[in-house]
């Protein structure tokens, strides 16, 4: 939700504030444009500088500023950005904002915004539960501005602990993100908004024994892209997500299982969706008997033997579903061979509306790398798709299916 936006980072007096520097970077790795501005007390902890060279921006300090204010900037940075975000937030500047002060130029812009205001409040503990401070929390909430944190930890006093940390800037990031699509829903500009995707994403695991299991070689990249893309598309997303290396994505519902049988389980506890994305590489099969212990070798040079059966078909049983079938079932088709033809038969079998099918031989690297070269299949025919990296894919695909649900 963050590429292509503007946010304007107010950066008020505390030790905290060096934490903005790092926020700055996450915001822009995630493709936002951050327009700094600095109150006098910031100015204590850290340099405009070093600010403005990792905003790649002027930096704004002054309401007073003659080059700035001969527009009068402080209405534009008030009005012409997307996010209005205060970090660190002190009591003093929460006060001000609280009870309609502007005595300085990130006052002005807070008095002057029409824009979705976000706070990361940063101070001593005795502060933030202080009355006063508790009682501008609640006019400032009451006005629709958004908090994220204060965390519980160390503080900068020698021997004082509790809740008023600044918040990870990770965290302040997926906070913005939330509020941003908040705002975009509430102006009707996402198409899956009020809606509910649910996506299975990675591999399974399927125990031998207490040691081992069968698994694949899924890395849940695709998976995870497509319930980033969904929920970028104002939807709310259920991710059910085998055993992967990646993070949980921010602001969804994950659920973590480890065998079929397990995600099976997790899908029919999330039903009913308006669409759903089975992308998970589900292991066909599994040991008929787990071993309780493990197997150990016993001399003879004889392998034990692991009598396989067959693994619940989740597509199947979701495409199938008397009741609760989602109104788009799309599946995906990983194959090493005859890839169009496995893909229309898996699409008729399993009652799937469409089929993303690609070529998994080890030589495509698509396994575990970050692009991947999909075919769309449904019944009206089959597309070919261009090489695109897994995140490009996945808002292709959610793209799509939004617009098939208007159909």
């Amino acid at each position: 939700m963050l590429n292509g936006k503007q946010i304007v980072l107010i950066i008020s007096g505390g030790i905290a504030a060096y934490k903005s520097l790092d926020l700055i970077r996450r915001l822009k790795e995630r493709g936002a444009r951050v327009i700094p501005v600095m109150t006098a007390g910031a100015q204590e902890f850290i340099t405009p500088l070093a600010v403005g060279a990792l905003s790649a921006e002027k930096v704004f300090t002054s309401l007073f500023d003659r080059e700035a204010e001969h527009d009068v900037g402080h209405i534009r940075l008030a009005r012409d950005h997307d996010l209005v975000l205060i970090a660190p937030a002190t009591a003093n500047l929460m006060a001000k904002t609280a009870h309609g002060i502007a005595d300085d130029l990130a006052t002005a812009v807070l008095l002057a915004t029409d824009k979705p205001v976000l706070v990361a409040p940063a101070m001593n503990p005795k502060m933030w539960h202080n009355a006063a401070t508790t009682r501008n929390i609640t006019i400032l909430q009451e006005r629709g501005i958004r908090f994220v944190g204060p965390a519980r930890g160390e503080m900068a006093e020698k021997g004082e602990a509790g809740v008023g940390r600044m918040s990870d800037p990770l965290e302040i990031v997926a906070a913005a993100s939330a509020v941003l699509r908040d705002e975009e829903i509430r102006q009707n500009r996402l198409p899956l908004a009020g809606k509910h995707v649910l996506i299975t994403s990675g591999p399974t695991h399927e125990p031998i024994d207490p040691v081992r299991y069968i698994a694949n070689r899924s890395s849940g990249k695709q998976g995870h892209a497509l319930a980033v893309a969904a929920y970028e598309a104002g939807a709310r997303v259920t991710l059910v997500s085998g055993p992967v290396d990646l993070a949980d994505p921010d602001n969804i519902d994950t659920i973590r299982v480890e065998s079929a049988a397990d995600m099976l389980s997790a899908v029919k506890s999330c039903l009913p969706a308006d669409i759903a994305i089975m992308a998970a590489a589900v292991a066909d099969w599994r040991v008929a008997s787990e071993g309780a212990q493990k197997i150990k070798k016993d001399g003879s040079g004889k392998p034990p033997a692991l009598g396989l059966v067959e693994n619940p078909d989740i597509l199947a049983t979701v495409g199938h579903h008397e009741s609760l079938r989602p109104k788009l079932l799309i599946g995906f088709a990983a194959e090493t061979q005859n890839l169009i033809d496995n893909a229309r038969s898996k699409l008729e079998r399993k009652n799937a509306d469409w089929i993303i099918a690609n070529d998994v031989s080890p030589e495509t690297g698509i396994m575990g790398g970050d692009a991947n070269t999909v075919r769309l299949v449904s019944r009206d025919g089959v597309e070919d798709w261009p090489e695109m990296d897994k995140a490009e894919v996945a808002r292709q695909i959610v793209a799509r299916a939004a617009a098939a649900l208007d159909e």
